[in-house]
């Protein structure tokens, strides 16, 4: 049995009648009323929602977002505490932790300063355009959550694979010098702070 899957069943039966009302009402933007009608659970709502590619197991955004405006904490606990173990139970798949902390610093400044130019250095990132297309067209107007969306998805198909330097070589390679150089100096910041 897939545990995503399972946590979002039971996360179904925790919700009221009128707390599906307002989820339904907050997906507005993000599925079609005629499907909204339909929706007769909070997994059903969710099956839409994976079908536009909004939520997954990695990517819990937009359900923390929603429980957040019904006000239900203790579900956006549950999610957090499932994404950790989920984290946890695949450190073969994940860079180690001293990596990821300078991947959360590099990552930073990239999306505190790359604007439009985001798409060509996702591609230098060799993330595909149908990915680049669906984070596009699922934050249509957001271009920072944009970014971070994309570098989050290179960083899952990367895996343990995933590493500063590329993020960094990728910026030099699409003219970025400036962000690099930002991001080299916060990170030379942090490796003086730990010796």
């Amino acid at each position: 049995m897939d545990p995503f899957l399972a946590l979002l069943n039971s996360l179904s039966a925790c919700l009221s009648d009128s707390e599906l009302r307002d989820l339904k009402f907050l997906c507005q933007d993000k599925i079609g009323k005629r499907k909204l009608e339909s929706v007769q659970s909070f997994r059903e709502l969710c099956n839409f929602l994976m079908e536009q590619q909004l939520i997954s197991r990695h990517n819990v955004d937009l359900l923390k977002s929603m429980f957040k405006s019904i006000k239900r904490e203790d579900l956006i606990l549950r999610l957090e505490h499932f994404i950790e173990e989920e984290e946890a139970s695949a450190p073969d798949e994940w860079p180690d932790m001293k990596e990821r902390r300078l991947q959360k610093v590099v990552i930073e400044v990239i999306c505190e300063n790359v604007g439009r130019d985001w798409k060509k250095l996702m591609r230098k990132l060799d993330l595909s355009e149908v990915k680049i297309e669906r984070i596009e067209v699922a934050k249509p107007r957001d271009l920072q959550e944009q970014l971070a969306q994309s570098l989050r998805e290179w960083q899952k198909f990367k895996g343990k694979d995933a590493k500063v330097t590329d993020l960094i070589k990728a910026l030099r390679d699409c003219n970025m010098n400036l962000v690099a150089d930002i991001a080299e100096q916060k990170l030379s910041r942090l490796n003086t702070e730990n010796m």
